[in-house]
């Protein structure tokens, strides 16, 4: 697999993660959880769409501009979001309050993926 291959397939897992998280929050628990729940349940997917194609698009730019670090931004894009949804999927199905404090470094996470991609795309 060459050097944009896996964080282009990283990208396409967590983005295929999250349609069957949100298909699975839109009918296995409309019915289960709460409406405050349910927001949070939407959130977790949404985000994790969003790093999911995220990890993808800056895969791709790997390949064709390597060695500019795409690679890392799409690996904390893709840790980002696997943290920030991971924690808001769990808070609503219930989980403790305190999991809450973890989920900012989620987003953190992505922030730095998206800031680190947009340092790479401006070297020369």
């Amino acid at each position: 697999m060459n050097r944009s291959g896996r964080p282009l397939a990283l990208g396409a897992t967590l983005a295929a993660l999250a349609v069957a998280a949100g298909a699975f929050g839109a009918h296995a628990l409309a019915t289960r959880l709460e409406p405050r729940a349910l927001a949070l349940w939407e959130t977790a997917a949404r985000y994790l769409t969003i790093g999911g194609l995220g990890a993808m698009i800056v895969g791709l730019a790997d390949g064709v501009f390597p060695g500019r670090g795409f690679g890392r931004a799409a690996i904390l894009l893709a840790v980002g979001a696997v943290i920030f949804a991971a924690t808001v999927f769990a808070l609503a199905l219930g989980a403790p309050r305190w999991l809450g404090a973890v989920t900012p470094l989620g987003g953190l996470g992505m922030i730095a993926g998206f800031g680190w991609a947009a340092m790479a795309a401006w070297r020369r």
